[in-house]
């Protein structure tokens, strides 16, 4: 048996080779034990109240895999940070809180989406404060679903706009913020995404070797991290 990850999809209708990759990607997890989905899972979220029939088709998709024995876990993205519980019972997931520390064989390992690592962009850290407050999100929610879409596509629009002007390594993790998110999880070893550079980093700190993977984005690729008892973990890829 297998434990799987992936993160970074951003799903949506207008995305045809992202969903059939998806589709192929869940109809081909014979052998997973569990299936865990780092964040931005969807391209955009507008509550569990709202669906359609692509959101649908996704749901159905999930409660499949589910339903082959394959535990499924989520973990909120700075895209879908709005999805609940009631979401997750639909498709019979199980919500993660924002930093994760789990079990591989004898190895502790962190997972966490990677937004809140990028603590050099600034503009960014304030938004997510605002994003992730219990009391926004509940007025936002209040609000019809024609008001949130308006305000979705708001908020896109002036998220580009500010990314053209920043740098490369503004919009990367921070490394002190990944050694102190480790060092506060007691372990060396961290699976995130967000950050669309999928690669494996290994370094020393403290005289301890750590290592971070870095889930890829779905777009010409498919991306996911792979483990399996007694051997290492695997980042890999494949065409969509």
């Amino acid at each position: 048996m297998a434990i799987y990850f992936i993160s970074d999809l951003h799903l949506e209708p207008a995305q045809k080779a992202i969903t059939d990759g998806f589709l192929s990607f869940i109809d081909s997890l014979n052998d997973a034990e569990a299936l865990y989905i780092l964040g931005d899972f969807f391209e955009v979220w507008m509550g569990d109240d709202y669906s359609n029939d692509y959101i649908e088709l996704i749901n159905q998709t999930l409660r499949k895999c589910a339903a082959k024995g394959t535990k499924i876990y989520f973990m909120h993205g700075n895209r879908d940070f709005l999805i609940g519980q009631a979401w997750c019972k639909n498709t019979n997931c199980e919500l993660l809180e924002e930093s994760k520390l789990i079990t591989l064989g004898d190895e502790s390992i962190l997972l966490m989406h990677g937004d809140s690592l990028c603590t050099d962009d600034i503009d960014y850290m304030k938004a997510r404060i605002m994003l992730r407050n219990p009391q926004w999100q509940q007025q936002f929610l209040a609000q019809s679903i024609p008001e949130r879409i308006e305000f979705a596509k708001q908020a896109r629009s002036e998220s580009k706009e500010s990314q053209q002007g920043k740098s490369y390594d503004i919009m990367d993790v921070n490394q002190t913020a990944v050694d102190e998110a480790l060092s506060s999880a007691n372990c060396s070893t961290l699976i995130h995404g967000h950050t669309h550079r999928p690669n494996i980093h290994n370094w020393n700190f403290e005289g301890q070797e750590r290592i971070r993977y870095v889930l890829g984005d779905w777009g010409d690729k498919g991306w996911y991290i792979k483990w399996q008892e007694n051997k290492d973990l695997i980042l890999e890829s494949f065409d969509l």
